[in-house]
């Protein structure tokens, strides 16, 4: 089993910065994409930001310039850097990461963090 654990989510002021982890552990051979998703209030859940195994990037238009997502392929950890935030980026964030297994990939989910951005 896997389990992924996202940390560092809070209250912050618009215009203010964030970084939020994601850290993967228990059976893992290897991982492949790794991504941020959210949710807001009433509203769908929705991909932010994602990454491959060897780095390569994709982002929500309505992020793009803000949000940097990174990853740590020895401690299994993304990252996301979260600039400029505006109230309408307050939600629920959730990581994912798809783990290879021989034959097979298993995606995984993170519990949420929330991130409310309030003056």
């Amino acid at each position: 089993q896997v389990q992924l654990v996202e940390s560092g989510g809070g209250l912050v002021q618009p215009g203010g910065s964030l970084r939020i982890s994601c850290a993967a552990s228990g059976s893992i051979f290897s991982i492949g994409a790794m991504g941020w998703y959210r949710q807001g209030s009433g509203k769908e859940r929705e991909s932010v930001a994602t990454i491959t195994s060897d780095g390569r990037t994709n982002y929500a238009d309505s992020v793009k310039g803000r949000f940097a997502i990174s990853r740590d392929n020895f401690k299994n950890t993304v990252y996301l850097q979260m600039n400029s935030l505006k109230p309408e980026d307050t939600a629920v964030y959730y990581c994912n990461a798809d783990v290879r297994y021989t034959g097979r990939t298993v995606t995984y989910w993170g519990q949420g963090t929330q991130v409310t951005v309030s003056s």
